[in-house]
């Protein structure tokens, strides 16, 4: 009974993951808005009393993946008592360095170990084929709703139909969710804001063209174009990048199939086909859109007249600064914002309304962001925490690559799946700085599932 509920759990926490504009818990801190995490807090609470009963859990310690994560968050323990005596007196934005470092580790803790040990210890109990049909179906589901929000976002921000904002306001009885329109033209549909949406879609992309693969139906390309349409009118320049990317690593192995070299032909004709349509009706409004899109990912150009592209490069500038005074031990965990303030460069700051009222405002409590993990963790972990990561992901990498040697078509498609989500949400860690990412530790888990998965199921 307790291993069902914290099953449920597991897939609730998955569909919900991206439902995140509502208010939100306080005292959860990064969680506070994530409606995905609170079945994902409960879901393990069960595997705890499962435990209590059976006496079993099962905590992967002789995998290597397993061995890194684990090894990476004690570094990042290690580094901050290396670093306390700064650490003690870092004081900024009414919050002290040892409190920021306990706030910072916990939301680490709860990616990277809590969440990471529930996914596992679902997947163990679940076959690949359970696995690959039951996980995506719940994607599909968030999916649907997203595009229908999406759907009339799109019509009344972007093609000014405004008479239909009362239908939308409809969703404000959806759970965890509430209606909001962003300016500019942008969606960000079921979640908070536009980037976040990105995340979601770059996080279900290789569920959903998975579909392309294993069914025969002809809505087999619907949530493939769901994904391509989200994130076109999403605006996220990351976004934009990152889907595209993916969209051609999923080419590579429908053109390297026989089976399916015609799909490539068949998606390029269906994206064509709705691209035509809405030239027809809105074209002058389409053009300057996709120019605008083309214009904004321009980033050498943008550098300097674009706020967001300043703050950006200008924060993962400063990290860098502080990585080089600090190169070996860096900083200590979650403290990079103490230490970047003294090296914001001046074509970051001049001009910028964002440093002035956010970032170097000492009455406004948000801390500013990072925008960058791979820098924040030169900043804060060193040389040492930041070659750990990196192995993190280049043995995850590598791994897919492996299994794929031997694989059968059902363990395939799942890897081409995982590869897909990994390397797109690898590369989005370029423009974020958080491990809240859940697709990153769902991936990490389904790879010990099937390295491990005749011993884990016999186990259970």
């Amino acid at each position: 009974m307790l291993a069902k509920t914290y099953k449920t759990l597991f897939f609730l926490g998955l569909f919900f993951f991206p439902f995140n504009s509502y208010q939100g818990i306080a005292f959860l801190g990064e969680f506070k808005t994530e409606s995905g995490a609170l079945f994902l807090f409960a879901g393990f609470l069960f595997l705890l009393f499962n435990t209590l009963f059976t006496k079993k859990i099962i905590i992967p310690y002789k995998n290597f993946i397993f061995q890194l994560v684990m090894l990476f968050i004690i570094w990042c323990l290690l580094t901050t008592i290396l670093n306390l005596s700064s650490v003690t007196v870092n004081y900024f934005k009414s919050t002290s360095g040892v409190n920021r470092f306990i706030r910072q580790y916990i939301a680490l803790l709860i990616s990277a170990f809590v969440f990471f040990i529930f996914y596992i210890n679902v997947l163990a109990k679940m076959e690949l084929k359970e696995l690959l049909f039951k996980i995506r179906k719940v994607f599909l589901c968030s999916l649907i709703i997203a595009s229908v929000y999406g759907f009339f976002e799109i019509l009344i921000s972007v093609f000014g139909y405004v008479f239909l904002y009362p239908i939308l306001k409809v969703f404000n009885y959806f759970p965890f969710l509430e209606v909001d329109l962003h300016p500019g033209g942008r969606i960000s549909a079921i979640s908070y804001e536009p980037p976040f949406l990105a995340i979601y879609l770059i996080t279900i992309s290789g569920w959903m063209f998975s579909y392309i693969l294993t069914s025969k139906k002809v809505t087999r390309f619907l949530p493939a174009f769901s994904i391509l349409i989200l994130t076109y009118f999403s605006g996220s320049r990351t976004g934009l990048i990152v889907i595209f990317f993916q969209v051609f690593v999923f080419l590579i192995f429908l053109y390297r199939d026989i089976r399916f070299k015609k799909y490539v032909t068949n998606f390029a004709i269906g994206f064509l086909v709705i691209f035509s349509v809405l030239l027809v009706f809105k074209g002058e409004k389409l053009i300057q859109s996709v120019t605008e899109k083309i214009d904004s990912l321009d980033f050498q150009k943008n550098l300097t007249k674009n706020v967001s592209n300043q703050s950006r490069f200008g924060m993962q500038y400063a990290a860098l600064q502080v990585f080089l005074e600090n190169p070996v031990t860096g900083v200590g965990f979650g403290q990079q914002a103490y230490h970047n303030r003294t090296h914001y460069p001046t074509w970051a700051t001049r001009n910028n309304y964002e440093f002035e009222l956010f970032y170097k405002n000492k009455k406004e409590k948000t801390f500013p962001p990072g925008y960058n993990l791979y820098t924040r963790l030169l900043a804060e972990t060193g040389f040492i925490g930041f070659i750990l990561f990196l192995m993190i992901l280049y043995f995850s990498l590598n791994e897919i690559r492996i299994l794929m040697k031997n694989a059968k078509e059902e363990e395939k498609t799942i890897l081409i799946i995982v590869l897909i989500s990994l390397s797109g949400l690898y590369i989005n860690w370029l423009q974020i700085d958080t491990f809240r990412i859940y697709g990153v530790w769902l991936c990490l888990a389904i790879l010990i599932r099937m390295r491990y998965k005749p011993l884990i199921l016999k186990n259970e």
